[in-house]
C-alpha cells in the first residue's frame, strides 16, 4: 500500500477569509486520506497597522496558535495548496515572502514533482482573483511543479465559475463564506490529493 498523500496547506490571511477556506480545504483533504498540515505565513505588518483593523488584530488573536510554515514542511508534502488575499492582482507579500524563502530546496531540485495549488480572496467581485493565481502559479513553473487546477472537472465548478482554483469575495468583509466556496475548496482539496496520489503510487 502506497503511504498517504502527505498536504502542506499553506495561507496567509488578514481578516480569517482566507484562513475559513483553507480548513475547509484541509478538512476535506484529510477526508479524502490525506495527512494534513494546516500552517500560516509568517506575520510581516507592523503592530500598529494590525491594531488599527479590528476585524484583523481579531483574526491575529484567533490564529495565534496556527503553526507557521517552513521549508521543511514544504520538503515533507507531496502536495502544498496555498492560498492568499489578493494585494493588486497579485499575492500578499507575507506569501511571496515564504515563497521567496524556499530557494534552498529549489536549488536541490526539492520542490519539482509536486503537486501545487491555490486559493484565493478579493473584497470586491472579480478583483484579481484570475490574475493572483496565475501569478502564484508562475512560482510552480520555475519550482519544476505539476499545477491541479480545479478546472471544470465538477458540477459545482460552474456554480463558483473560477477554474483556476477556488475564489471567494468578502465584500469588504460582509459576505461570510459560504456553500458555493465550500464545495468548490472541497472539490479542489479532493481532486489535489487524487492526483498527488496516482503520482506518489506512480513515482514509486
Amino acid at each position: 500500500m502506497t503511504t498517504p498523500v502527505r498536504l502542506a496547506v499553506i495561507y496567509y490571511s488578514s481578516t480569517g477569509f482566507s484562513a475559513e477556506i483553507a480548513k475547509e480545504i484541509s478538512q476535506a483533504a484529510e477526508k479524502a486520506g490525506a495527512e494534513v498540515r494546516l500552517l500560516k505565513a509568517a506575520e510581516l505588518a507592523p503592530e500598529a497597522a494590525i491594531a488599527s483593523n479590528q476585524a484583523w488584530a481579531a483574526h491575529a488573536a484567533e490564529s495565534a496558535g496556527v503553526p507557521e510554515a517552513t521549508a521543511a514542511d514544504v520538503e515533507w508534502a507531496d502536495a502544498i495548496v496555498f492560498g492568499t488575499p489578493t494585494r493588486f492582482g497579485n499575492i500578499s507579500s507575507q506569501l511571496k515572502q515564504f515563497i521567496d524563502t524556499l530557494g534552498g530546496l529549489w536549488a536541490q531540485g526539492k520542490l519539482a514533482n509536486k503537486v501545487y495549488s491555490g486559493f484565493v480572496t478579493t473584497a470586491t467581485a472579480h478583483g484579481g482573483q484570475e490574475s493572483t493565481l496565475l501569478a502564484l502559479y508562475n512560482s510552480i513553473h520555475h519550482f519544476g511543479g505539476i499545477i491541479v487546477s480545479p478546472g471544470y472537472t465538477d458540477p459545482v465548478k460552474f456554480v463558483d465559475g473560477n477554474p483556476y482554483g477556488t475564489s471567494h469575495v468578502d465584500a469588504q468583509g460582509n459576505n461570510p463564506v459560504g456553500e458555493q466556496t465550500r464545495n468548490a475548496a472541497r472539490h479542489q482539496a479532493e481532486r489535489v490529493v487524487q492526483v498527488a496520489a496516482a503520482l506518489k503510487a506512480g513515482l514509486a
